[in-house]
């Protein structure tokens, strides 16, 4: 009756399988520009003051370049190195392409790192003919993609990941160092290989590699023994922990099982302990996968290119039109969108569209599209022509009915409010939305802080009460300005300001304004203030107020203007 137990413990072992794209972000600018595939290419990353590789080709990596290395140095050994600047932007939306791409195999897929991902396959190998073919079936997919993969499959997500990485057998690369054990004496060096090969046991090598795209799986319940063997930076630890642990002699993962676990704690940390834990299947690890987004996006390619603006503009409408559907059976509105237009030179154009307020109606988003890609193709050619347009939504809102509270003036309101939506998109497209704005008030009881400036395509007018104050406050509000008078807390009866000379006639106040206290301003290093609502002779009713002087030097200054 025992004989069963191991296979049902096989078949309620869980799987996982690690995807490792060494190469992802240069051969996601190779898959859009396919002429430098000849030459090695390297993405060039921003690491303080220096320019560092941060992803290479594989020519460019066979060529000896390695990632972090300065670019010049890489140059160096490189001549005909071919270099793209980094887009974060860009590859994390790839990444995002491909977790969607993996859900046709698992549906918890989770991204891992910048470079992979990682998915729980418990229960969906035999859809794909056993966890070998499925393996093979996604080395074949990533290699129609142009991408480049290692594949590891173990019981865990540390050992997965490091079945992927270090699976091949070459760990990472030991830097000459003073205390490296192959620089020590002899006879040290003789009692260190003693003591590795008592230690460790003989372990079986991982059971499978393929000649393209190299795939290690661990048969289920044989996680241990394919993960003793690997190198210490296979538990995913840092570049400190690693170095440490090798100045000790301890270079792969069946040495750390022969060390007080207290002792590594103690000098390491507990995160040493968590990682080993993991990756023996010790302590859980699972796969969490983000929470999907809504996604939608329509194309149109054409049998041969068009560059009339006739059928550019038609072409567009029926995108948008079906753009527009999709949100509405998905119950979701526009707030921003990208139209990408592909030239027959392998160029594209991008135009991005942003909206003051959500919108599914296609005809209305055609027409601001339109005002918009009149600014972005000023300088498009007569000669331009197209043979692929793509619309994609990039931000989306979820529906919301419209309160029907109030009868005809509800619904009046809402068209009043959409229409002045539609008039700031329709100005934003020319100046730009950000350049648009609304006041509102603020909390504070200094005058200059007294209201701020929100964007007007995201925020709502306010429709409370403006809080006034018990005074007067003037139309127009600028910086203190120095004016020439005696320095006296009374009110002049004269005095200069920008040029002119001014006889005062009458005045209300003060109004004494205390600065925050909490918070050191420069323009309120003067103290307190006594504000003034003066009427000229001339004319001119000012806002001034005497600073009584704290850090520095008080007086008279001028702030408003009531006229």
């Amino acid at each position: 009756m025992s004989a069963p137990a191991p296979q049902m413990a096989r078949a309620k072992t869980r799987r996982i399988l690690s995807i490792y794209l060494p190469h992802l972000a240069a051969e996601q600018i190779l898959r859009l520009h396919r002429g430098t595939s000849l030459q090695p290419l390297a993405v060039i990353a921003e690491a303080g003051n220096r320019q560092v590789l941060s992803s290479l080709c594989p020519k460019a990596q066979a060529a000896g370049l390695y990632r972090g290395q300065a670019l010049s140095a890489a140059m160096a050994l490189c001549a005909n190195l071919i270099t793209r600047s980094q887009n974060p932007a860009q590859e994390q939306a790839f990444h995002k392409a491909l977790c969607r791409w993996a859900e046709k195999f698992s549906p918890w897929i989770a991204a891992e790192g910048t470079d992979g991902l990682v998915m729980d396959i418990s229960g969906c190998a035999h859809l794909f003919g056993g966890e070998t073919a499925m393996a093979e079936t996604i080395c074949a997919d990533l290699a129609a993609l142009g991408l480049s993969a290692k594949i590891g499959l173990a019981d865990t997500r540390g050992a997965a990941w490091a079945l992927a990485r270090f699976g091949h057998g070459r760990g990472r690369a030991q830097q000459a160092r003073g205390d490296a054990i192959s620089q020590e004496a002899r006879a040290t060096r003789a009692r260190a290989a003693l003591r590795r090969r008592d230690m460790g046991p003989k372990f079986a090598p991982p059971a499978r590699q393929s000649k393209e795209m190299p795939i290690h799986i661990a048969p289920p319940l044989e996680t241990r023994a394919a993960v003793l063997p690997l190198p210490i930076a296979a538990l995913r630890l840092g570049d400190e922990t690693i170095d440490g642990l090798a100045r000790l002699g301890l270079h792969q993962i069946h040495h750390l099982l022969a060390q007080p676990r207290a002792g590594l704690a103690r000098r390491f940390g507990p995160f040493l302990l968590q990682r080993l834990d993991q990756a023996l299947g010790s302590l859980a690890e699972p796969v969490s996968p983000a929470r999907s987004t809504p996604y939608f996006a329509v194309r149109m390619s054409f049998p041969e290119p068009i560059g009339t603006s006739d059928d550019l503009d038609a072409a567009i409408l029926r995108l948008t039109e079906a753009l527009c559907q999709k949100l509405d059976k998905a119950g979701r509105d526009l707030r921003s969108l990208r139209l990408d237009l592909a030239e027959m030179t392998e160029a594209r154009r991008h135009i991005t569209l942003r909206l003051a307020r959500s919108h599914t109606d296609a005809r209305t988003v055609y027409s601001l599209l339109k005002l918009q890609m009149e600014q972005g193709l000023k300088d498009l050619e007569p000669s331009t022509a197209f043979d692929m347009i793509r619309l994609e939504a990039l931000q989306t809102e979820a529906r919301n009915a419209i309160p029907h509270q109030g009868g005809d003036s509800s619904a009046r309101a809402h068209a009043a409010r959409s229409a002045l939506d539609d008039l700031i998109t329709r100005i934003g497209t020319r100046i730009g939305l950000e350049a648009i704005t609304r006041p509102h008030p603020a909390e504070s009881h200094l005058p200059e802080k007294s209201q701020k400036s929100l964007a007007a395509a995201w925020s709502d007018p306010f429709e409370g009460l403006w809080p006034r104050a018990h005074l007067p406050r003037p139309l127009t509000l600028f910086k203190p300005e120095f004016i020439d008078a005696p320095d006296s807390p009374e009110p002049p009866f004269r005095f200069a300001w920008r040029r002119q000379n001014f006889t005062v006639k009458s005045y209300i106040g003060p109004e004494r304004i205390a600065p925050e206290w909490w918070l050191d301003d420069p323009n309120w290093r003067t103290g307190l203030r006594d504000y003034w609502c003066i009427t000229t002779e001339q004319g001119a009713r000012l806002w001034l107020f005497y600073a009584h002087g704290g850090a520095i030097t008080g007086g008279w200054f001028a702030q408003g203007d009531f006229t």
